[in-house]
């Protein structure tokens, strides 16, 4: 994401794994109305990156005259990259979701190595994400600016699959940049092949009721595709699929797939494929499955799958990284309806109960803390190993459920259930979509990565984190407890607010949700500075005091009892016996 210097494709992501390269990686979970308890639609987000700082972007509304232009500038790098017409008319945004509800996210899969590379200019990912929320209203509308984007400029970043949401609807789509010299002239003059969009991409609509999920891995394989003359009439033969040259009719309930005109003849005028249209797969021929991919990504979404299903573990071979196996679909359906919170606590994962589980190996240590400091990959006798890749990870910037309600009016059904650094042991805190005034701890400019600040959620987060990662089992524990008493209790104020808050319109509304949204996220940060301080006192040096009636215990002077010293896990010991069992046994 923003400032941030990252090469998160598979192919890169191995590389890193195998090669001891920095690397980052995002996450998102697709979940529609028909999945979900309330109705609503949600996608997630961790935004993963050693570089990037937790903060909740914010851009007004506002109206524009004629001839505006404005900067595009890359997320990735903050290097200024072309001049784009402005929108007359944008619509405000908070985080990743705008004051109509629509919500997208993204994960980078970076794709054949032959479209890696930067091009001059162009519009890169972030800014696609931030621009597209500015001037559309809801998912097809996305698609539509998107397509827009692409046809009208160059792509600048990689291969990108990008989750799409409002509050009927999820979709996903996925993209990739073309790249000067791929064409081959003989095979471009053979299928009278023009080169003219930036990118080729297809967009799917998640069927309601399903749950789907993409992790640095394009995940569309085979996808619908235009049949026969396109009617619109209803009656006359309507077309579910569309292509870019059709985009007139993408505003029709009945259209679920979407996809570029040049999405197959530019594969075949590069000479990626030569098959027949019908068997055509999108992530096989622009991001072909490695084992990074299917290990380090893939596996991601396996594990949300196996936890809300029953029959996943037949996919656990592939996840692992077994190209012979049979592989994860697009998305499935899942036994029960997710709530919120849920969601949430999908987001928390370590592949717990899997052959990956990170709690189980030497790696855990001797508190059984499920992260792996980086590199990823590591060389031992000449052999190459990894440290698993969860949606939980250490170097998260920010994460988010974003939850889109319909019944709402928008600015109170959108919420953007916000958090800074690890999945884990973050705190959603519920930030309205209607919101103008970001809560202090979550604002732009409130420290950064090199800067210290003691009011921001981030460095707070992120101080309580690291010193629970040195004896994790006991206490992710307290923290477990701070934290799902405050996520409850913002669900239940919440429900509430809601039902005074859409009475509500104009300048009373934006005061309402701004007050709202500003105490919640001070009470987490108040929680939050006392459980830092209770940690330390209780964990101090190893130790653990011991407590009574919610209160740490003393004797009958007043002074400290004596604390408690937990033993090692007994692996642990036999671990250690068997590295320096004979330097260290007693004689």
């Amino acid at each position: 994401m923003k400032k941030s210097t990252r090469f998160v494709a598979a192919a890169l992501l191995g590389a890193a794994m195998l090669l001891g390269q920095t690397a980052e990686a995002c996450t998102n979970f697709l979940f529609t109305r028909g999945a979900t308890k309330d109705g609503s639609t949600m996608i997630t987000y961790a935004a993963d990156s050693h570089t990037l700082y937790g903060e909740l972007y914010y851009r007004k509304a506002a109206a524009y005259p004629a001839g505006t232009m404005i900067q595009v500038i890359d997320w990735d790098s903050g290097k200024p990259l072309m001049k784009i017409p402005q929108a007359a008319q944008t619509y405000s945004v908070v985080g990743n979701m705008n004051e109509y509800q629509l919500a997208i996210s993204e994960t980078t899969y970076g794709g054949r190595e032959e479209l890696h590379g930067e091009i001059e200019g162009g519009i890169d990912y972030g800014s696609l994400i931030y621009l597209t929320l500015q001037r559309a209203r809801n998912a097809r509308e996305a698609i539509q600016v998107l397509a827009g984007f692409m046809k009208d400029y160059p792509y600048h970043s990689s291969g990108e699959s990008f989750s799409i949401a409002d509050p009927n609807e999820v979709w996903i789509l996925e993209l990739i940049g073309k790249r000067p010299g791929t064409v081959k002239p003989e095979l471009a003059k053979k299928l009278k092949y023009k080169y003219t969009d930036g990118a080729v991409w297809v967009a799917r609509r998640v069927p309601d009721g399903y749950v789907s999920g993409h992790a640095n891995q394009a995940r569309i394989t085979q996808f619908p595709q235009e049949t026969g003359k396109f009617q619109k009439a209803k009656g006359k033969g309507l077309h579910k699929v569309i292509s870019s040259a059709h985009l007139d009719y993408l505003f029709e309930p009945e259209v679920e797939c979407v996809y570029s005109s040049e999405v197959i003849t530019y594969a075949r005028a590069c000479g990626w494929y030569n098959g027949k249209d019908a068997d055509f797969s999108f992530c096989d021929t622009y991001a072909p499955l490695t084992f990074s991919a299917m290990r380090g990504c893939d596996a991601r979404v396996y594990a949300m799958f196996n936890r809300v299903a029953s029959g996943m573990q037949k996919y656990e071979k592939y996840a692992m990284g077994d190209a012979t196996a049979e592989r994860l679909p697009l998305w499935i359906k899942p036994d029960h309806k997710v709530d919120v919170i849920e969601v949430m606590n999908l987001m928390r994962d370590h592949y717990e109960g899997t052959a990956m589980d990170m709690t189980k190996d030497l790696g855990a240590g001797p508190f059984q803390c499920p992260y792996r400091w980086r590199p990823m990959g590591f060389e031992v006798d000449g052999k190459s190993y990894i440290h698993e890749r969860a949606t939980s990870t250490q170097q998260t910037g920010f994460s988010f459920v974003a939850q889109c309600r319909g019944w709402l009016p928008a600015k109170v059904g959108g919420i953007l259930w916000f958090g800074v650094d690890d999945t884990y042991s973050t705190v959603y805190c519920p930030m309205y979509c209607g919101i103008t005034d970001i809560p202090l701890c979550f604002r732009e400019g409130n420290g950064d990565m090199m800067t210290y600040s003691e009011t921001a959620a981030f460095w707070l987060f992120n101080r309580v984190t690291n010193f629970a990662y040195s004896r994790y089992s006991d206490m992710i524990v307290d923290l477990q407890k701070v934290q799902s008493r405050l996520e409850k209790t913002f669900v239940s104020d919440v429900e509430k607010f809601d039902n005074r808050a859409k009475e509500s319109t104009g300048e009373a509304l934006e005061r309402q949700l701004n007050d709202f949204c500003n105490r919640q996220a001070a009470r987490m940060m108040k929680e939050w500075n006392d459980l830092d301080k209770y940690l330390l006192v209780k964990y101090l040096d190893g130790n653990v005091k011991k407590e009574k009636d919610g209160r740490f215990e003393r004797t009958e002077t007043g002074q400290s009892a004596m604390p408690n010293m937990p033993k090692y896990r007994e692996e642990w010991y036999r671990m250690i016996v068997r590295d320096h069992g004979d330097v260290i046994r007693e004689k």
